[in-house]
């Protein structure tokens, strides 16, 4: 009896996976398009802007990077004393789960592109075990990654001297599905919320454009 408790109640998350549709986030409006003669309405989503960065390897990275896949973004710095090791320990176990499949990318940014030069992220990246492909470290002008955190994730990323270790910044592991629109934002230092980050990856990745 209670093993056909358990298996109906697997059946039942599995189901009410198959048919979980994720949010998007941000800002939509209204737009007016031409087709085969005929104006037709459609509701155009925020998306994550355009970007110029550089990865550990020194190479220019672009939003052309993830065109088409899906991928999770985080903000970090190497020298953080309280959420970022822990980030980074979830991060890795994201890593580990999407590791090969060529749909998905992890994204992590440097909050303090003035200590963490290109060399230390190279050696950061090779520590925590990625390949430096699907999984990059990316630093940049600073202003730009603020506003691209604050404007592009949602995040929080800026300096604050009262905050351990100079900066403030959100431990959010950012979702983003293959027309680079947020679909999910989840607390990186908790196991539970990146155990549910997982199921969503596979869930946009079935999901019909």
């Amino acid at each position: 009896m209670k093993n056909t408790i358990l298996v109906f109640a697997c059946l039942l998350v599995w189901a009410c996976n198959q048919n979980k549709t994720l949010p998007i986030y941000g800002e939509r409006s209204l737009q007016t398009f031409e087709k085969e003669g005929k104006s037709i309405i459609d509701t155009v989503y925020a998306t994550v802007p355009p970007f110029v960065l550089l990865n550990q390897n020194g190479d220019t990275v672009t939003e052309a990077l993830v065109k088409g896949k899906i991928y999770v973004a985080d903000f970090f710095f190497t020298t953080c004393p309280t959420i970022c090791p822990i980030m980074k320990k979830e991060m890795l176990r994201v890593y580990q789960k999407i590791k090969g499949d060529e749909n998905f990318v992890l994204l992590s940014h440097t909050i303090d592109p003035d200590y963490d030069s290109i060399p230390l992220l190279k050696d950061y990246c090779n520590r925590l075990g990625s390949d430096g492909k699907q999984w990059q470290f990316l630093t940049g002008q600073r202003e730009v990654i603020y506003e691209l955190a604050e404007k592009g994730y949602y995040a929080t990323a800026m300096p604050d001297s009262t905050e351990p270790g100079g900066y403030v910044h959100s431990g959010g592991f950012i979702l983003v599905d293959k027309q680079s629109r947020v679909r999910g934002i989840y607390n990186g230092t908790d196991a539970k919320e990146v155990d549910q980050l997982m199921e969503d990856l596979f869930i946009l990745k079935a999901e019909k454009e």
